[in-house]
């Protein structure tokens, strides 16, 4: 086969690794499966790299959607997050669920407590991501935060939007600073705004004037679009 297959096919072991664990995570309880980030976290913390967890914290994030969206990430989902993980580029087509692949690398990567980005192109897609997967994180015990033009907030199942978006996964976001916002595990927003934040932070005389952190992780969304064009 031609380099992708063989990249592919280099990464299937991976897979069928995950695949081995879903009987052990499906037996945890959810708080159980909680302390599998804090566990993470600590292997990590310890010297460990994300690969060195990869398999079990993916094996979690499947998990946790089963459980909160009752969706599971078939194999070909769990190949493009180990290829965005990597640094890859993964080419998916409309309605393969890219919104559910990027759980997995995100989650992975927030657990070195440096932050993990979701750069979009317009500020809709960034606020449903966010909210659409936050179910997900908050199951495992992380932050989402989500940055748009107009707004800045942290997932929080229990605060309900005063002013109903019309779409549940659009309610749920505690309005907070934008420095919030960016200190949460994960940050969905859109380029735009990661952009402005960058030059505004450049501006700033005093460091508690800063919204951002220095860049981590990021995964950038219909990257023809955003980086290419």
């Amino acid at each position: 086969g031609d380099a992708n297959e063989r990249y592919i096919k280099s990464i299937e072991p991976l897979v069928q690794d995950i695949n081995a664990l879903e009987p052990e995570f499906g037996r945890l309880s959810d708080e159980e499966l909680q302390n599998k980030t804090n566990e993470f976290k600590q292997l990590i913390s310890d010297g460990q790299s994300p690969d060195a967890v990869l398999i079990k914290a993916f094996a979690a994030v499947r998990e946790a959607a089963k459980r909160t969206l009752k969706q599971r990430h078939f194999d070909v989902q769990l190949i493009g997050g180990i290829i965005l993980h990597q640094g890859k580029i993964a080419e998916m087509k409309t309605g393969e669920g890219k919104t559910l692949v990027a759980t997995l690398p995100l989650y992975l990567n927030s657990l070195a407590g440096r932050g993990a980005h979701l750069v979009t192109p317009n500020d809709y897609l960034s606020r449903v991501g966010a909210g659409w997967m936050g179910p997900v994180y908050h199951l495992l015990g992380v932050l989402v935060g989500v940055i748009t033009h107009d707004f800045s907030g942290v997932y929080d199942p229990t605060y309900a939007d005063s002013q109903s978006h019309g779409d549940d996964r659009l309610n749920h976001f505690r309005p907070a600073s934008r420095h919030e916002a960016y200190m949460a595990d994960i940050t969905y927003g859109t380029n735009n705004e990661f952009g402005f934040d960058y030059l505004r932070d450049n501006l700033e005389y005093l460091p508690e004037q800063l919204r951002q952190r220095p860049p981590y992780y990021a995964i950038v969304d219909e990257v023809d679009s955003i980086l290419i064009d």
